[in-house]
């Protein structure tokens, strides 16, 4: 049986500079540098898709995704922080 499905997409670095339209050895340099996370098996990097997500958006759309969960959870430490402030202020 097979479950490729349900592996995560890779691509290989060629396949990453045909969509981002760089050469290999920028691709290559990209590694090397560790601003594209690549996995290295035997003599090939295979590449996965939630690496280019990060270079398409960069670390400000990981911020972002923070901060919305930052505001999500914000009743909830304003909630316990009044909470706590009461016991001690009660001790």
């Amino acid at each position: 049986m097979s479950n490729t499905n349900q592996l995560p997409k890779t691509y290989t670095p060629e396949d990453v500079s045909k969509i981002y339209q760089l050469s290999k050895n920028t691709i290559y340099d990209l590694i090397s540098k560790g601003e594209i996370i690549a996995k290295k098996i035997g003599n090939v990097y295979r590449i996965p898709e939630s690496s280019l997500s990060f270079v398409q958006n960069g670390l400000d759309n990981d911020i972002r995704l923070m901060e919305d969960d930052d505001r999500k959870n914000l009743p909830f430490i304003q909630k316990t922080l009044k909470k706590v402030r009461a016991e001690i202020a009660g001790k």
